[in-house]
Order: structure tokens, then sequence, then C-alpha cells
């Protein structure tokens, strides 16, 4: 067996091992292409969201006070959602490959959201912190569970990506019609 906790421990140790010996197999492109609906009634943002096993859509509609009408999550809603995801997905692999076995693992990620930017109100930050709370059920001995929370720090990539300044570039292609 080598799924632990819903983890195929054997395809992240091969993986690992590709990297190892092929360092650019590592980068993986991410692509989300979206449109914004136009038509009243509906929510405001959609996107097809293409992955390895087929495909979903992902909705947003802004909160009521931003003009959404609130029938969807908001940005920000998936925004931490990625990093809930992202970190329990690391902890959980990170688990696993340590050889804990974990009889239910939670969640919680928290933030105070400021919008005075977004209005030209100010220059506070949008978020001064994020609170991530994991809540581990597990038999094992807690300095291994603190081990694969460290390491969890240290790789998941949405952590990192929060912590560490990311070069966006913008672009703007108008038409006509």
């Amino acid at each position: 067996m080598t799924r632990v906790n819903n983890v195929d421990v054997q395809k992240v140790q091969s993986f690992e091992s590709k990297i190892k010996n092929d360092p650019s197999a590592a980068k993986k492109t991410q692509v989300i292409e979206g449109e914004w609906i136009i038509e009243e009634g509906d929510v405001q943002f959609q996107s097809i969201i293409k992955y390895e096993g087929g495909e979903t859509v992902f909705k947003v509609d802004n909160p009521t006070f931003m003009g959404g009408g609130g029938k969807f999550p908001g940005p920000m809603h998936y925004c931490l959602y990625g990093l809930a995801s992202c970190y329990t997905g690391t902890f959980a692999t990170m688990a696993s490959m340590l050889g804990i076995q974990i009889k239910k693992l939670t969640t919680r990620v928290e933030a105070d959201v400021d919008f005075t930017r977004v209005f030209g109100l100010g220059d506070n930050p949008v978020m001064e912190e994020v609170r991530v709370i994991l809540h581990v059920e597990s038999d094992a001995p807690e300095e291994k569970i603190k081990e694969a929370e460290a390491l969890a720090l240290q790789r998941c990539p949405v952590v990192f990506t929060l912590q560490n300044p990311v070069k966006l570039i913008a672009g703007l292609e108008i038409s006509k019609g």
C-alpha cells in the first residue's frame, strides 16, 4: 500500500526523485482564464478551470458591499481557500512521508481584510496577517507532528508566495467592437 492519509507516497517520492535528476521538471505552468459576466442576475466572474483529471467551473460574486450579489464566494474567499487547501495538503503529504497516521485533519484560515485601499481612501495593507490553524488528530508523538508542521510551513507553495514578493506582470489588450 503506497497511500497514507490519502496521499500516494510512492508518486510523491517518484516525482521528488525525478526533479532531483532534472530540476526543470519541477516547473509546472498554471493558467487561469475567466470572463466578467456583463448581464445582471448572474455571478460576476467565472472560469473554467482545467486540471489533470478534467475541468470545473469556479464562479465568483463579490459581496453586496462591493457591488456584487453575494451569491457565490468572493475573490478573497478563493484566495484564502487556496491557502487552506495547499497548506493542509502540504502538511498531509509531509506527515505521510514521515509515516504519521492521521485520524482527522481540519484547517481554519482567517484574516481581517481592510478595503480602504480598494476605494483609494488609505494606504493600509489589505491584510496585516493571515492566521492558519491546523487541528490534527493522531496518535503519533507530538514532536513528529510538529516536524510535519515545520516542513509544511517551509515547503507549502502558497505559504511561500504569501511570505515572499512575487513579480506581477500585468498586461492590457484592448479591442473595439
